[in-house]
């Protein structure tokens, strides 16, 4: 087959692993992993505008290389080519393997943060995101002087701990390795930022059968939805996570 695989670019090690065994054609597109700190609106709106692109191209079918993430994907449309997109609320189902290693380790580990090197390498939001980004436009970004500087203490204390102490459900920092890492400096990196955090620190294998069977068409089971030329992706508020409807 020929295919399009239009992937967030958190999956760049994986993606170039992978592709190495690939038996068909794909061109690769990678995005900003900064879409995620959009508003969802305009991330839909911009991965859309790149599967209208890919659609006028002879493709046999356009790969996401996205979980549902926050609703981002939730309304994108098929054009003249099938969409496969993989049912998981964000990357780490892709990472760990499976949706359902994914919500039993969650269970298991409340308040965890998970990291892999993807997301340390691409810890940034692009400078062309900056000003569109959610946590620009509410202020996330500022230190605690600065909301003081700008707001006044009273206002900086209840806007630090409403909106800007975005870590304090987290407890524990785990590491997926992937066993594409070049050495141990990615999972050192998680370490450390764990101990200085005085959080708890756990590393776990991450499994590439979900990326690999997507990469090489397996898309059979239950794990991918197929959306064909006319279709959209509807969120299902269940386990199967997204839908297909020719009703948006």
């Amino acid at each position: 087959m020929k295919l399009k695989l239009i992937s967030c670019e958190i999956f760049y090690r994986e993606m170039q692993f992978l592709l190495k065994a690939v038996p068909h054609e794909i061109d690769v597109q990678f995005l900003q992993k900064g879409l995620h700190d959009i508003p969802t609106a305009e991330m839909l709106k911009r991965l859309q505008a790149e599967v209208d692109n890919a659609s006028e191209e002879k493709y046999d079918a356009i790969i996401m290389g996205y979980g549902l993430c926050n609703n981002g994907l939730e309304g994108l449309k098929a054009r003249s080519v099938p969409v496969i997109i993989p049912r998981a609320h964000d990357c780490i189902t892709l990472f760990l393997g499976s949706r359902w290693r994914y919500k039993k380790y969650f269970n298991e580990n409340p308040g965890t943060f998970f990291k892999t090197t993807g997301w340390i390498e691409r810890d940034y939001v692009a400078e062309d995101l900056k000003d569109i980004s959610i946590p620009t436009q509410l202020g996330m970004d500022l230190t605690y002087e600065q909301l003081v500087e700008k707001y006044g203490e009273d206002n900086a204390e209840f806007l630090w701990e409403e909106l800007c102490d975005t870590e304090k459900n987290y407890s524990q920092i785990t590491f997926i390795e992937m066993g594409v890492e070049p050495d141990d400096s990615f999972e050192q990196t998680a370490r450390e930022e764990a101990v200085s955090k005085g959080w708890k620190f756990k590393k776990v294998s991450g499994r590439l059968d979900l990326l690999r069977r997507m990469l090489h068409g397996d898309w059979d089971s239950d794990d991918f939805l197929v959306i064909s030329p006319g279709s959209g992706i509807v969120t299902t508020h269940n386990d199967t996570i997204i839908r297909a409807s020719k009703d948006i």
